[in-house]
């Protein structure tokens, strides 16, 4: 019953994410926006964590190791991304539309909340993998914060700047979060061969 909740709630969050990842993607293209594409990235990223998570919740505790592995350096890919466009954005330094920034980022952010509310109930599954999935949604959410207030500034200020240090923010963020599900991919390593040990003792 448990793992049949999992996998329910965490395709809704990846098929939700999945959906605005294309309406962030064109939205950043179409305005030039470096914290969205970098957010957009995201959006990507979590369907791919939660698709992961789907099929690897009823994998052995070995197996679940790995995944949680994987889904470390996946976490990786938005903040990579992130500092490619930062750096892209610092070297043609044209202000998005602060319209478009703000708005799209309140999408992302009620999407993001509806997401963070179905997972909130795994964050203390204890493993990796849970971990991970509630890891990506609260920060995309608190991210999707962080743009809506540089879209506000950029209306005050017609600047990119407010949009790449968004970007920068959500690339520190990311590799934050990236390091705390390594952690608790390898600790889970760690209880594995501690029981295999205990087994041979015995």
């Amino acid at each position: 019953m448990a793992e049949q909740r999992i996998r329910r709630a965490v395709l809704i969050v990846a098929l939700l994410n999945f959906g605005y990842f294309f309406v962030e993607f064109a939205a950043a293209i179409a305005i030039g926006s470096a914290s969205l594409f970098a957010d957009s990235a995201d959006f990507l990223e979590d369907t791919a964590i939660n698709m992961l998570v789907f099929f690897a919740v009823a994998w052995s505790a070995a197996r679940r190791r790995k995944a949680g592995s994987v889904l470390a350096a996946l976490i990786l890919i938005p903040a990579i991304a992130a500092i490619v466009t930062v750096v892209l954005k610092i070297m043609n330094p044209e202000p998005p539309s602060p319209e478009g920034l703000t708005g799209v980022a309140v999408g992302a952010l009620v999407i993001n909340l509806i997401c963070a509310v179905i997972l909130l109930r795994l964050r203390n599954e204890g493993s990796s993998l849970a971990t991970g999935a509630w890891l990506a949604a609260r920060n995309d959410a608190l991210a999707n914060v962080l743009i809506i207030v540089a879209g506000l500034l950029t209306f005050v200020w017609a600047t990119a700047w407010f949009d790449i240090i968004v970007g920068a923010i959500i690339a520190a963020v990311n590799l934050s979060a990236a390091k705390e599900v390594w952690e608790e991919a390898r600790e889970e390593h760690d209880s594995v061969e501690e029981a295999f040990a205990d087994m041979e003792d015995c």
